[in-house]
């Protein structure tokens, strides 16, 4: 796994904006226009991570004991564990729309990029002959 791929322990959302920003320049997707995007999965994420703790300190169950109005108690999916499915969901989104998923990133650059390789654009723009 690449070092920039791994996530940091303790991630604020300001980890994670320079995280994504990082991951962004090196698949070669950046641009400062993508910042408020970068900001808003950055503060998904940070929720995201919040919900997980409140989770696993909450005994990490998927599922839970549920009263309804009626009084009657029905075994359920954890809320918290919903809401982050959902919160992981909505990040998808952004990972796709900023190249960070492998399919994304075929479509934006026309290829995945190696290592030290120029973009689809970098490339055509070397092969042209101005002789």
């Amino acid at each position: 796994m690449s070092e920039s791929w791994k996530k940091p322990k303790n991630m604020t959302e300001e980890k994670w904006r320079r995280l994504i920003v990082r991951q962004c320049k090196g698949v070669k997707t950046y641009r400062p226009e993508f910042d408020a995007p970068i900001a808003a999965l950055a503060a998904i994420l940070t929720e995201r991570d919040k919900i997980y703790a409140a989770y696993i300190a909450d005994g990490g169950r998927p599922l839970v004991w549920y009263t309804n109005k009626g009084g009657a108690e029905n075994l359920t999916k954890n809320p918290l564990l919903s809401q982050w499915a959902d919160f992981n969901e909505s990040a998808l989104k952004y990972w796709r729309e900023l190249g960070l998923t492998p399919a994304s990133l075929q479509k934006m650059t026309g290829g995945a990029l190696k290592e030290g390789e120029p973009s689809g654009l970098a490339a055509a723009l070397q092969g042209i002959d101005l002789g």
